[in-house]
């Protein structure tokens, strides 16, 4: 795009992949095959005594139930014999240097804001997020992979198998969607640097030449 003379426009996304499109990943090496199946079919507690053996200030970061982020930091350390940490504080592949930058983050109303999530998965379903579910379940695919991890994926599955209607699948799977966009809004509130501009409306109607002129400022 910036060889045809083009302007990029980066939307969306979480606090991670905008961190990683700027200022660069950590350039940590392929985990061991074998090191990493034998983590991921370990427990969760299992994996946090040795985290704390081998790397304790992950282990005294991390939630005591984010098996996620205890099995990736376990395959890094026995893998490769540097912790996560000590790899995050290396960057590599950032664009940030390289590109005119002009953020605007977008902090509405959060009664709107959940509104709005409450109003998308009900779209979803109306789409058929029901259907997407079910031929997911048909693959009997592990449990504990993302794809099976995915807001709605669950509720939906729970109402597939008779254990709640609908309507209490589409409830609880709209209260998880809402705390998920509380903790990107929390993010984004607080992590970007102070001097990017927040906007605090809705971004339509009459806010939006506002929010334009705010782009417009940040040059």
């Amino acid at each position: 795009m910036h060889a045809t003379g083009r302007l990029a426009i980066l939307a969306g996304g979480t606090g991670l992949y905008l961190h990683t499109l700027l200022d660069g990943i950590a350039p940590v090496p392929e985990v061991d095959p074998d090191v990493r199946r034998q983590i991921r079919a370990a427990t969760v507690e299992k994996n946090r005594s040795e985290l704390e053996r081998q790397d304790p200030e992950a282990a005294a970061r991390l939630n005591i139930g984010d098996s996620a982020r205890i099995s990736r930091a376990l395959e890094v350390v026995r893998s490769t014999g540097r912790t996560l940490a000590e790899w995050q504080q290396r960057r590599e592949g950032g664009i940030a240097g390289g590109i005119e930058l002009r953020p605007l983050i977008l902090l509405p109303p959060r009664e709107w804001l959940y509104r709005r999530c409450d109003e998308r998965f009900a779209r979803m379903v109306e789409q058929g997020a029901i259907e997407e579910v079910k031929a997911l379940l048909a693959r009997m695919l592990d449990p504990d992979l993302p794809v099976m991890r995915g807001i709605g994926v669950r509720q939906i599955a729970a109402f597939l198998a008779g254990e709640v209607s609908l309507q209490e699948a589409i409830a609880t799977a709209q209260q998880a969607t809402r705390r998920y966009a509380k903790r990107q809004y929390t993010w984004f509130a607080h992590q970007p640097p102070p001097e990017w501009p927040r906007f605090r409306e809705p971004l339509k109607g009459e806010h939006l030449p506002r929010a334009l002129a705010l782009l417009e400022a940040n040059r």
